[in-house]
């Protein structure tokens, strides 16, 4: 069951010439498991969808219901997936965080600790080397992990 009180906001990392990659990802609380994707477009209601289907495709083995945690960003309530989202609502939910609680975004300490990891002092020339020092660390945590299960715990 996923539960992300976070997850599925996005994280932008820059290089020099100011081009950026941009990330949607999730956390499995149950067991700290991580699922990203790379987009190439601006983050959007289009986008967004795009990840859930994604994400929900990566998410709904078990069986049970997949609950997922989100901030209020403005795609995240696009009438562009309403109609997808409430056909799936019994077994793919989104539960929202209150408005202007960015303590309570999870996701945000695994971006944190991705910079801190992979790009802090780091120079790099283009964007595709930050995709792959990014990614590389992304692709450690896709196995069920105890760093991140313990960095998004709700305390």
């Amino acid at each position: 069951m996923w539960i992300p009180p976070e997850e599925l906001d996005p994280i932008y990392f820059h290089c020099p010439t100011r081009k950026s990659i941009r990330y949607f990802g999730a956390v499995r609380l149950r067991d700290g498991k991580f699922i990203y994707q790379r987009s190439t477009e601006p983050f959007n209601g289009e986008t967004f969808l795009q990840f859930m289907k994604f994400f929900r495709t990566k998410s709904c083995h078990s069986g049970r219901k997949v609950v997922v945690t989100l901030d209020n960003a403005k795609y995240h309530h696009a009438k562009l997936h309403e109609e997808w989202r409430e056909e799936r609502q019994d077994r793919f939910a989104l539960d929202f965080l209150p408005p202007y609680s960015p303590k309570l975004n999870m996701i945000e300490r695994v971006w944190k600790l991705t910079r801190r990891l992979r790009t802090h002092n780091v120079s790099f020339t283009d964007v595709e080397q930050i995709a792959y020092a990014v990614e590389s660390q992304f692709e450690i945590w896709a196995n069920p992990n105890d760093s991140l299960r313990r960095l998004c715990a709700i305390t």
